[in-house]
This record gives C-alpha cells, sequence and structure tokens, in this order.
C-alpha cells in the first residue's frame, strides 16, 4: 500500500507524533515563539487540576486515569505521579514515550500510543512537551492542557477532540530504546529476484517478549543517524496473524526520517549502515501500544524486513 503520510512514512508505520505536531493542527495552535528556549526547562507547575488525577496501570502500558469531569483548564498544569531514576531529559534528546489522552469533558481515552518526541521541538504542541521536559527518564507525568496548548478553537475533529476542549495527557518517560541482539526463533528470509518481494516464515512458537534485531547482511555505506531521512525497502508481517500487512517491495522504496515512524522500527535504523539487510521484531509496547482496541495493529507483535539503500540528514534530504 505505501501510502504517505508525514514525512513520506507509509500509514502502517506512522507513529503518534503526527497527533503531536503543532504544525498539522489547526490555526489556533500556538506560534513557535509560545514555545520554551531549547536550553531552559519550561515554566510550568502542578495544580489542583493535575494533582487530582488518578493514574492507574503498569508503567509502559495504556493506563486509566479518574479525574472530575467536565475538566475546564485556564493554564498549563503538570504533577509528576512517578518520578524515575534515570537521566534527566534535556532540550534536544529524542525521548521515548508512552502518550495517553484524554478527554477533559467526558473522561474516556482519545488515543495511547508510543511515540518519539524531541524535547524542546518548537513543532510540538506545548501541552505534550510538558510532559517529557526536564524530567528523569522513568518518569510518569500528568498533564492538564487547556486548548489554547493543544488543538484551539477548532479542536481535531479526526481523534474526536471537540473545539476548545480541555485535555489531560499521561506520559510515561522510557528509557532510550536499543534491541536486543536476536539468536533464537529467527524467522527464515528468501530473497527473491530483482524486483520480487522477499518471504519471511515466521517460526511456530509464540511472539518474542523482547524487543530483537538480527542484521542478515551487513553493509558498508554511511551510518544512519537519529532524525536523518532514510531511503529503504521494508516488508512488515504480523507475528499474531502471519500475514504480511505492508511492504514497499513491488514498488519504489519508501523514504522517511526515523523519527516519523513507530519506536522499534525507528530505533533499528539508528546506528546501522546503508546496505544492511536486517529482520527486527517488536513488541507491541513499541509499535501500536498494548490496548488492542487502539487500531488495527494494536496490541500486535510485529516483524520488520529491512533493507536500508541511503541515509541523509533531514535538512539535506527536504
Amino acid at each position: 500500500m505505501n501510502r504517505a503520510l508525514r514525512r513520506g512514512a507509509p500509514v502502517a508505520l506512522a507513529s503518534a507524533a503526527a497527533l503531536l505536531l503543532a504544525g498539522c493542527a489547526s490555526s489556533s495552535a500556538p506560534d513557535a515563539s509560545e514555545t520554551p528556549s531549547a536550553a531552559d526547562c519550561m515554566d510550568v507547575s502542578s495544580g489542583s487540576l493535575s494533582d487530582g488525577v488518578t493514574v492507574d496501570g503498569e508503567f509502559g502500558a495504556s493506563p486509566t486515569a479518574t479525574f472530575t469531569t467536565p475538566m475546564a483548564a485556564e493554564e498549563l498544569e503538570r504533577t509528576v505521579v512517578i518520578e524515575g531514576d534515570g537521566e534527566t531529559t534535556t532540550a534536544g534528546d529524542d525521548v521515548n514515550a508512552i502518550v495517553s489522552a484524554f478527554s477533559g469533558t467526558t473522561g474516556e481515552q482519545v488515543f495511547s500510543q508510543p511515540a518519539t518526541i524531541k524535547a524542546g521541538d518548537d513543532t510540538v504542541f506545548e501541552a505534550f512537551l510538558a510532559g517529557i521536559d526536564c524530567v528523569p527518564t522513568g518518569s510518569r507525568t500528568v498533564t492538564v492542557a487547556p486548548a489554547s496548548t493543544l488543538y484551539g478553537d477548532t479542536g481535531n475533529e479526526t481523534i474526536g477532540v471537540a473545539p476548545g476542549e480541555t485535555m489531560v495527557i499521561v506520559v510515561d518517560v522510557q528509557e532510550p530504546l536499543k534491541p536486543a541482539e536476536w539468536t533464537e526463533n529467527v524467522p527464515e528470509v528468501k530473497f527473491g529476484a530483482e524486483g520480487e518481494a522477499p518471504t519471511v516464515t515466521l517460526p511456530d512458537t509464540p511472539p518474542p517478549a523482547e524487543y530483537q534485531l538480527k542484521v542478515l547482511e551487513e553493509g558498508d555505506g554511511a551510518e544512519v543517524q537519529s532524525g536523518d531521512n532514510v531511503t529503504l525497502h521494508y516488508q512488515g508481517t504480523s507475528w499474531d496473524t502471519g500475514e504480511v500487512f505492508d511492504q514497499s517491495y513491488g514498488g519504489d522504496p519508501a523514504q522517511f526520517t526515523t523519527d516519523a515512524v513507530i519506536q522499534g522500527f525507528g530505533a533499528a535504523l539508528v546506528g546501522q549502515k546503508v546496505g544492511t539487510k536486517l529482520i527486527v521484531t517488536i513488541p507491541p509496547q513499541y509499535a501500536y501500544g498494548t490496548d488492542a482496541s487502539g487500531g488495527e495493529l494494536a496490541g500486535q507483535t510485529l516483524v520488520f524486513l529491512v533493507e536500508i539503500e541511503d541515509t541523509a540528514p533531514a535538512t539535506d534530504a527536504q
């Protein structure tokens, strides 16, 4: 299918990041000048509304949030409900997180997905930046966000956010993501003739719980850096169904930046060299989340075969 989304990322790879971008929303979004300086922490503190939110659920999974509705906030509030013990996030960091948003009007969950957010990025809504700003990894934060820090007076009809609606955002700030070496129960891969799709045969075993990667053939070209625009061929298979759900084979190679795709896919590319062929297994918490109701591929373990053809800094590729 290879349908284009943000920065050319195919639908089956696109992360929740598109929901977090001020540039993708209404004209009521805050100007870049209102975003805190990249050199400083944001000026946001806890308040009665954020302190009044109760969050339950395992860290790194889709949580529940309980609070009095309807909620109407006038300013941004953030409470750290779990303080981690990892490195503190700083401007410019690519922060791995589970982002869960709830309607301040009904209390219902709007979405819950993994996402990679660049701290201090002035293209990201202030409300989402607050959840990852200057906190240790391993932290869980609750942000109460007035419409002025999110989707403004027009809302976001696509995900069901009403005009002017306050949102409650729960963010689990995770450790940097790096796959383990995949040594057992690695699928069998057969590459066809040029232009033909390869065949990936999954072993008859339960899906691996770990995020794992195996390099099938190491390239000798330039190394992929975080945020690079990468050109590649890929094939995605669901371990749960055994079906190929998307691939670029049979057409032109795909091209997108490493931060425009699901966490487990982007992290698998960083540090690899052009010419490399690899296979990676991505558990739900690094793909489309553990909540099976969150979309077609949510709750599933995904396997991607990848051939890296080129890489370049995103600014050079535009």
